[in-house]
């Protein structure tokens, strides 16, 4: 007979292959015999919770495979007896309705376990049914269903739009909550409200939103739940509440609060995250650090939160895991100009990673599939290769993706790339004619990128001449959206997707296609200082820079100009990219500096 729940034997065959170890070699480093050992992973024998210990040590497995092991006679509950040694009198049916309560607890611990273990491999389908599962079965019971709620709500979102079935599940248990008075209930009411901060903060517009309950509701929601983290007594100060708390305010402040609040936040999350000395907050707070590192412009530092990143995913061994992991790898090769090696996972293996983690674990495929469209995109945009974008299927997707703004400035800097400017003016001139979306940007979050976007597409319209008007409609309100992000700041598109460039390069294309010439100057040597960490980047700022120094004029400027210009030429050509190393060789009007253009 095969045992019908075998979560035990096949969590014991994954971690084991996993660590490299033949059934052999782990029989004889656990005292057992190979065959025993073959029968229990594939269901045939029952282990004990001695064995699975022991497997537990040997696979540095935590307590995972102990927790999935049938407990002992020893281990269930005992009826209760006075002080006489008498047992306590109870109804009739009362000793049963006990152990039947007690078998309910047993068996709703052992699905979440066995949920988390699905969750931390990345099988996000399987975890999902266990979840669910755990739900159904702790009817009656509040405090559990919030937290199988609570676990539930871990699962991915399409993005920019809300999770309806996760928002009722969570408000629900809130309901059951109400009036519940006991510290369990005060932590669990925290991780739920933080929660439902964070899935009502996912809209990006009114079309995207949960009825009249916007983002901007759900980051005063996680501001509040913030600020009770700290005021609530004891349980609520519980580290593994704190990381719950933590995590889902951050991401519900994202777009609302300044990247630097972010940071705060993050770094706050990752030394509870290392007291609790737990894996999923560990992988969490450092994916949180890293693309708040990154936001404020400490590439450096972000450079060495990335190879602890590159650790926990090693340990972690989950695909999902790994997939982001690459990704965070291909931002930053792009970043540094390291294209080849950034293709090679772009066009290469991640549509691979997203096809079997679409198929096997029921991860949302949309945001995989923008993830790595926006990697792809800017991968042709720097390399100067933007009209392969119109002869391949990533068009379709950026229109089909157009109710994020971004991809709209994308569009339009995409048409204006390849000489489309009378397009791109167009849907530039969309978000001037939008009033009503274009004033409800969120201060930070999604609405940088997308500013410094458009401040691209600005700049291509201000080279190429006769768009003055347009520009003048558009212009004012982009300036005073970027006024706040100065310094060494820098504009990151998605969770993470590329490093779009630095804010005060933005502003200063904003304030030269504004006829503002030495505004401008002042931006690009705040910009200087991010950029100094991307030659690609350093090589952009230094063109943008060339064209200021000959719009403000006056003795000297023309040769800093040319020199500027020579400069970005140079890094354009040995980092192959050709759109900007012809623009520097068009504005130096040279012919030895075109030849090989």
């Amino acid at each position: 007979m095969t045992i019908e729940d075998n979560a035990l034997g096949a969590e014991l065959r994954r971690r084991r292959v996993a660590a490299g170890l033949s059934l052999s070699e782990l029989a004889h480093k656990v005292h057992c015999s190979r065959s025993f050992l073959s029968r229990v992973e594939t269901g045939k024998r029952r282990a004990s919770v001695e064995l699975a210990q022991l497997c537990d040590q040997v696979l540095d497995a935590n307590g995972a495979l102990t927790d999935l092991a049938p407990p002992s006679p020893e281990s269930l509950p005992r009826p209760v007896r006075t002080g006489s040694g008498r047992r306590t009198a109870r109804p009739a049916g009362a000793g049963h309705a006990s152990r039947a309560g007690a078998q309910r607890r047993q068996e709703f611990d052992r699905l979440l376990r066995r949920g988390d273990l699905s969750h931390t491999a990345g099988d996000m389908r399987e975890a999902d049914r266990l979840y669910r599962a755990a739900l159904h079965g702790a009817a009656g019971d509040p405090r559990a269903q919030a937290e199988a709620v609570i676990r539930m709500a871990r699962r991915w979102s399409d993005p920019g739009q809300v999770d309806h079935e996760l928002l009722h599940l969570i408000r629900s248990s809130l309901a059951e909550l109400q009036g519940d008075g006991g510290a369990e209930a005060v932590g669990l009411r925290l991780r739920l409200t933080a929660h439902l901060a964070k899935k009502v903060a996912m809209a990006v517009s009114e079309d995207t939103a949960a009825g009249r309950v916007g983002p901007e509701e759900g980051a005063g929601l996680a501001a509040d739940t913030l600020s009770r983290l700290s005021a609530d007594g004891r349980d609520a100060r519980d580290d593994e509440v704190r990381c719950k708390v933590l995590t889902e305010c951050r991401w519900a402040r994202y777009d609302f609060a300044p990247a630097a609040d972010a940071l705060a936040l993050s770094q706050r999350l990752h030394d509870a995250a290392v007291r609790l000395d737990s894996p999923y907050f560990h992988g969490e707070a450092l994916m949180a650090l890293v693309i708040d590192q990154l936001r404020t412009g400490r590439v450096y530092s972000a450079l060495a939160t990335a190879s602890q990143y590159r650790k926990y995913a090693a340990d972690t061994r989950s695909v999902l895991v790994t997939w982001q992991r690459h990704t965070l790898d291909a931002l930053l090769d792009l970043w540094h100009g390291r294209f080849d090696v950034a293709a090679d996972w772009i066009l290469g293996e991640s549509p691979k990673y997203i096809e079997g983690l679409n198929a096997d674990l029921a991860v949302p495929a949309d945001a995989l599939r923008q993830t790595r469209l926006g990697q792809a995109f800017w991968l042709l945009r720097e390399q100067g290769r933007m009209a392969e974008l119109f002869t391949s299927e990533l068009a379709e997707d950026v229109e089909r993706h157009a109710y994020f703004p971004i991809w709209r400035a994308g569009l339009a800097l995409a048409l204006c790339e390849t000489g489309q400017h009378a397009e791109g003016a167009d849907l530039l001139a969309g978000f001037a004619a939008d009033t009503v979306a274009f004033s409800r940007f969120p201060p930070s979050g999604w609405a940088v990128p997308t500013l410094v976007v458009l401040a691209e597409v600005c700049a291509a319209l201000d080279i190429q001449g006769g768009y003055e008007d347009r520009l003048r409609e558009l212009l004012p309100g982009l300036r005073e959206r970027l006024a706040p992000h100065h310094g060494q700041q820098i504009a990151l598109a998605g969770w993470p997707t590329v490093l779009v460039g630095s804010t005060a390069r933005a502003r200063g294309l904003l304030a030269l296609a504004a006829g503002e010439p030495q505004a401008a100057l002042g931006h690009f040597r705040q910009g200087a200082v991010p950029a100094r960490s991307s030659q690609p980047e350093l090589a952009r700022l230094r063109l943008a820079e060339a064209r200021a120094l000959r719009g403000v004029g006056g003795p000297g400027n023309e040769d800093r100009a040319r020199s500027l210009l020579r400069e970005a030429l140079r890094s354009a050509r040995a980092y192959g990219m050709a759109q900007l190393a012809a623009q520097c060789g068009r504005l130096l009007g040279d012919p030895e500096d075109t030849d090989s253009v």
